[in-house]
């Protein structure tokens, strides 16, 4: 693994436009809190998100070993949501309602029966030593579209010849396919995602999902999650026609949907597969089960010393404090939101939200960048790389994104 300069195409913003990645420039926190007051702001304030004045360099034996580890911790990670199912471990994820436990136990029995498409994990490696699990995120990841589409054709155009772990696209298509028997017939597979997604980010991969639905040749239709609405007759969901919404995939939390103002709705009326119910979501209510942090410390307890496991646990830090320091992280969360780094000596402190406590591991720096690596899973197998490098130890939603390749 090697990072290396490379100087940027002529016109490169219009170009990853064009192939999908509609923000290819951000805004530091502080000239976005401007904005966000009604401020000006410079011009020369706006930063890169896709960068490719550098781009990685891989082994073919790097990805390779890459993808066994990650279809291993894919393998992990369903044996640890049986465990949380067989177990009742349901109140260690902070999921005490009764309604939501039944629906998701439901949806792990029945999960041959639910379309559930993919997810990413978040690891840290630096190409001397074992990648490390940071997060696990099954529900909805983002910084799919940059990851399939524009470093696939940046790769065309700068290596000719060479290769990418990258097969995002193809697998996803294959992926509808596959599972296009599982959707209600008769009726569109929508996509939905909030309005409040003020940079586009989710209406992005949204749009590039329904995209490779279409491509498998799935009838689709879309609308945000605030349009859709709840038809008191019928009792059911409606689009913005009042035609009834047998399929959706959202790309919209779990927890936010048994918690909002229509979740008694949702679970009333979750089908979990076998006709049980008038609408399908995807991913499934399972997912839940993989996207929480506590999900970390299961892992741990049940695989301790497993060489691409950092120590974690959810009463505390416990002896991390003394020795490598460690992260403290909300079991909920986006883009860094709430993660506290405490180096090795610091007192320890129990916060009161509940959280995981994951020892630190220092994201590796290459030339005072801090990188990490997401490694995507289309259903139970990888399928591809993206890169992203922030300023300090969080990646947060201020993280660049950068190009790889395989030489």
């Amino acid at each position: 693994m090697e990072r290396r300069t490379i100087t940027p195409r002529p016109d490169w913003q219009r170009t990853v436009e064009e192939q999908g990645l509609i923000y290819p420039l951000t805004l530091p926190a502080e000239h976005e809190a401007a904005r966000e007051a009604g401020r000006p702001v410079p011009d020369d304030a706006w930063v890169p998100y896709w960068d490719e004045s550098a781009h990685y360099v891989f082994t073919l034996d790097e990805v390779e070993a890459l993808e066994e580890v990650v279809e291993d911790l894919h393998r992990m990670c369903l044996e640890a949501a049986e465990h949380i199912v067989a177990e009742d471990r349901f109140a260690d994820l902070g999921i005490t309602d009764p309604r939501v436990v039944r629906a998701v136990t439901e949806a792990w029995q029945r999960r041959a029966e639910l379309p559930s498409l993919y997810g990413r994990f978040d690891l840290r490696y630096d190409g001397t030593g074992p990648a490390k699990l940071l997060e696990y995120n099954a529900d909805t990841p983002t910084s799919l579209v940059e990851a399939a589409s524009p470093q696939w054709f940046w790769m065309e155009e700068r290596f000719p010849g060479a290769d990418q772990w990258n097969s995002l696209h193809e697998r996803l298509v294959d992926a509808w396919k596959r599972q296009s028997a599982l959707l209600p017939p008769g009726s569109p597979l929508y996509f939905a995602h909030s309005s409040d997604d003020a940079i586009g980010e989710d209406l992005m991969t949204v749009a590039y999902l329904k995209e490779t639905a279409e491509q498998a040749g799935l009838e689709t239709d879309w609308l945000t999650m605030e349009e859709i609405g709840w038809d008191r007759l019928s009792g059911r969901f409606v689009d913005n026609r009042l035609g009834f919404i047998r399929s959706i995939f959202k790309l919209y939390p779990w927890e936010w949907l048994t918690t909002d103002r229509f979740a008694d709705h949702v679970l009333e009326t979750l089908d979990n597969g076998g006709g049980t119910g008038s609408t399908l979501w995807i991913e499934p209510a399972w997912k839940m089960l993989l996207s929480n942090k506590a999900l970390l410390a299961i892992l741990w307890e049940l695989h301790p010393g497993h060489p691409n496991l950092l120590p974690s646990y959810l009463d505390g830090p416990r002896d991390l404090a003394g020795t490598t320091g460690y992260v403290a992280k909300p079991l909920l969360g986006r883009e860094g939101a709430g993660v506290t780094v405490h180096p090795a000596g610091t007192a320890p402190v129990v916060r009161d939200e509940p959280c995981c406590y994951q020892e630190l591991a220092p994201l590796p720096d290459f030339d005072g960048n801090h990188v990490v690596l997401g490694a995507w899973v289309v259903e139970n197998e990888a399928a591809g790389l993206g890169i992203r490098e922030s300023s300090g130890l969080i990646t947060d939603e201020y993280a660049r994104f950068l190009p790889h390749v395989i030489l």
